[in-house]
């Protein structure tokens, strides 16, 4: 739809605006850390924040979720569909990729009523990363470093203005009525064509080989060593997975009054690396080791969601690398899966030869 151009200075009255009509939320400050909440204000947002604790995932695919409430033998479905629109401003790319791989996982097959009720009463504003979030992204590698869809508004910082490229009618309808907003010139486009041009250098490849291969890699190293070394490591505590931005692995539980005649069905986020995670009828396991859990994680990130959706299940947001209490980090993985196996296969060579 074309670019149109912000200047800076009329920013506060457009969180004003949105504020009167929509839940709007974003990134802003919190002990030192960055969180997604609501905004009232905008001195509140923190758009060059580095990266949040949660990522924005939450409003899709909350943390805790009623589903129905039952009482005797009726049962009802609980959908927010009057719930007000949510704006969710400063959304980087590569959570714009994990919401779009969320998109197909709960759009495929038989749709999750509850996750597309929050999706469509959900309109993203995402920003240009212009610097990397920390040391432990590589967003670069794993092609998230910018997006051309997926958003409804995205924003990118030119300085004394931003450059808003609208990607849908809900986004234009945010701008509607705003006198100060304009139309881009062909100078705008060359500004935003420089900003982006300055971008790429700031951001290092981490990778040791090119994500493409990550797949064919991961299959080749299912009986690593490595994942009995991670998993005497691994404190099976989950925060890799509650941080991640793509991971929806839920429980559904039913909570029940004293009187046994009414209660709800609640749906709360999980984690494949918990112990009980992969217990089943008669109490086995199936997946009984921490390295068995750090393997099938690792696989579902770089294997099993391209097998199944044609999107890898890594963003290189790097929120695990920062959460993990030891140090367990995907770039680290990954290198080290492929130091061996070129290690491996330069032996072979040696021996036939």
């Amino acid at each position: 739809m074309g670019f149109k151009i912000m200047p800076k200075a009329a920013l506060p009255a457009w969180i004003d605006r949105l504020c009167a009509d929509y839940r709007v939320v974003g990134p802003k400050p919190l002990h030192g850390q960055y969180i997604f909440g609501d905004i009232h204000s905008a001195e509140e947002l923190a758009l060059d924040y580095t990266t949040t604790v949660l990522p924005p995932k939450k409003y899709l695919l909350p943390p805790r979720e009623e589903l129905l409430r039952f009482e005797g033998s009726n049962a009802e479905p609980v959908i927010e569909e009057d719930a007000p629109p949510t704006v969710v401003l400063g959304v980087h790319t590569c959570d714009l990729h994990a919401i779009h791989l969320l998109d197909r996982v709960f759009e495929q097959g038989y749709a999750d009523q509850h996750y597309r009720a929050h999706r469509e009463n959900v309109v993203l504003v995402s920003i240009e990363c212009l610097k990397p979030c920390s040391e432990h992204s590589f967003c670069k590698d794993m092609g998230t470093l910018s997006a051309d869809e997926g958003f409804d508004l995205h924003l990118t910082d030119l300085g004394d203005d931003y450059a808003v490229d609208i990607g849908s009618e809900k986004g234009e309808a945010l701008l509607e009525g705003l006198d100060a907003v304009r139309d881009a010139t062909p100078e705008d486009y060359e500004r935003v064509n420089h900003v982006m041009a300055e971008k790429w250098p700031r951001f290092p490849y981490r990778l040791e080989f090119d994500v493409t291969e990550l797949p064919s890699l991961l299959a080749v190293s299912y009986h690593s060593e490595h994942w009995d070394e991670l998993g005497e490591r691994c404190l099976s505590c989950g925060m890799c997975t509650k941080v991640c931005p793509t991971c929806y692995c839920f429980n559904v539980v039913d909570e029940v009054d004293f009187t046994l005649s009414a209660g709800k069905r609640i749906r709360h986020w999980d984690s494949c690396q918990i112990d009980e995670f992969a217990v089943v009828a008669g109490g086995h396991n199936f997946r009984p080791t921490r390295a068995a859990r750090q393997r099938h994680r690792f696989f579902r990130k770089g294997k099993y969601q391209w097998e199944a959706y044609g999107l890898l299940g890594c963003v290189g947001c790097g929120r695990c690398a920062q959460a993990c209490l030891v140090h367990i980090t995907p770039v680290d993985t990954f290198n080290e899966l492929y130091r061996r196996r070129v290690l491996y296969t330069a032996r072979r060579q040696e021996v036939h030869t």
